[in-house]
């Protein structure tokens, strides 16, 4: 018998009884698929001892951008804050480096993928899930970093919260991605490095599998993933 064999085998096919199928991953773009330090980092021997300081603080700024202009009401695009969070980051630490804002942003947008991501793409995408996107960058953001990384065969959709003029965690998000992919939250499998964004999604009845590339402490107790992962490459053992 055919059917039985392929429910035991393939990734993702099987669930406890009552569990629906997976039937698409949907994964977090910057800092889950996209390494968002790889900018800084290409002119770090610029910028020197600070290389560091400066990427965190970027990032930082640049997610807590987004949160402020959720709750305000106040949208400007992923584009305009990743700038702004960068001005932010050169002038608080390396003033001095003012002058490499163009070619950080430039960077930005050709990120380096995880050494983990192409090979964990093609196993579930052998599966016939649907594989997607779902970020906050805009839509220019998203298209540039995956054709950088040659990840275009690999991915099915790409959702920009641009479209909704907010950002994640605002559960309209979760449930626009969901009714375009015409599918119940439980049958999205959902991954995410950021420990908030697998908070999101799992208010919103999403499964979602927090990649703790950091090896960060949990939080967000009421709000937990189904799994806990430290890189993409363990995603296609998942029960």
């Amino acid at each position: 018998m055919v059917l039985p064999i392929l429910l035991l085998t393939w990734p993702g096919l099987w669930r406890e009884q009552g569990e629906p199928r997976v039937r698409a991953y949907v994964f977090d773009a910057y800092g889950t698929l996209f390494d968002v330090h790889a900018a800084v980092r290409r002119h770090a021997e610029i910028i020197g001892a600070s290389s560091g300081t400066l990427s965190e603080l970027w990032r930082q700024k640049q997610l807590e951008y987004t949160w402020i202009r959720a709750l305000a009401g106040r949208y400007r695009d992923f584009a305009a804050l990743t700038e702004e969070s960068l001005e932010y980051a050169l002038a608080t630490v390396a003033p001095q480096h003012m002058h490499l804002k163009a070619r950080l942003l430039a960077a930005y947008r050709s990120l380096d993928a995880y050494p983990d991501v192409a090979g964990a793409l093609t196993s579930l995408k052998a599966t016939g899930a649907t594989i997607a996107i779902l970020s906050n960058g805009t839509r220019e953001m998203l298209d540039a970093a995956v054709a950088s990384a040659a990840l275009g065969r690999l991915i099915d959709a790409i959702y920009s919260v641009d479209v909704l003029h907010t950002y994640k965690t605002d559960p309209r998000v979760y449930a626009w991605a969901a009714r375009e992919l015409g599918l119940q939250p439980g049958e999205i499998s959902f991954q995410s490095s950021n420990r908030w964004d697998i908070a999101g999604a799992a208010a919103a009845g999403f499964r979602p599998v927090w990649i703790n590339r950091g090896n960060r402490r949990d939080e967000y107790a009421d709000l937990l993933p189904v799994a806990v992962l430290t890189s993409l490459a363990g995603l296609s053992a998942l029960p």
